[in-house]
């Protein structure tokens, strides 16, 4: 979920192929000579950068769960005015960015986290929290006869509608007509908050 525009750092390259990696392979699957390769550089080359892969994969899933609420927390902000409605559709458009753009990151958090050491496994779980209630706020605002319990169950329904992107191509490969993609799991979205706030 980069906003930027120059070229990634050499960290970054090694996170992303880790990531690529580690949801094909499984975490236990990829050595650190693979991972340097991928990124033109030997295994132990990456020691420069992580203290080995254990580090990768705690960068990886925190950082993607601190990147997901600082966009919503901004998405938030820059709605100033634009209303609920506005916003909850900001929301769905940056997780489904998210959900297109990085889903080999949804994979490894699916079936890598409980890998994660207990400190990093706990960060995950909060900053996570913090993005689901901040989603739970703005959908009790757009549907006001939504009970919290409901809002949240339909928070965490359509995240799983959303998060179910890297079973929607084979292998990795790049998903046919991104726009359309993404239109109709906006509408998919928004269709199952409704569903929720009748």
């Amino acid at each position: 979920m980069t906003t930027r525009t120059d070229a990634p750092t050499r960290r970054e390259q090694i996170l992303k192929e880790a990531a690529r990696l580690f949801a094909e392979r499984g975490f236990h699957g990829v050595g650190v000579d693979e991972i340097g390769a991928a990124v033109g550089i030997s295994g132990p080359g990456l020691y420069r950068h992580f203290a080995g892969k254990d580090a990768m994969l705690a960068e990886l899933l925190v950082g993607i769960s601190g990147q997901l609420l600082t966009g919503a927390k901004r998405r938030l902000a820059e709605a100033d005015g634009g209303g609920a409605e506005a916003v909850l559709d900001s929301l769905i458009e940056g997780h489904i960015d998210f959900a297109l753009d990085d889903r080999p990151l949804i994979t490894l958090h699916d079936r890598e986290l409980d890998r994660l050491r207990d400190s990093d496994r706990k960060m995950v779980r909060q900053l996570q929290r913090q993005y689901v209630e901040l989603w739970v706020g703005v959908v009790r605002e757009v549907y006001p006869g939504l009970g919290e319990p409901a809002a949240r169950s339909a928070v965490h329904s359509v995240f799983g509608l959303l998060n179910s992107t890297p079973h929607l191509g084979r292998g990795g490969s790049p998903l046919p007509g991104r726009g359309a993609t993404a239109e109709l799991l906006h509408r998919m979205a928004r269709g199952a908050f409704a569903a929720a706030g009748v």
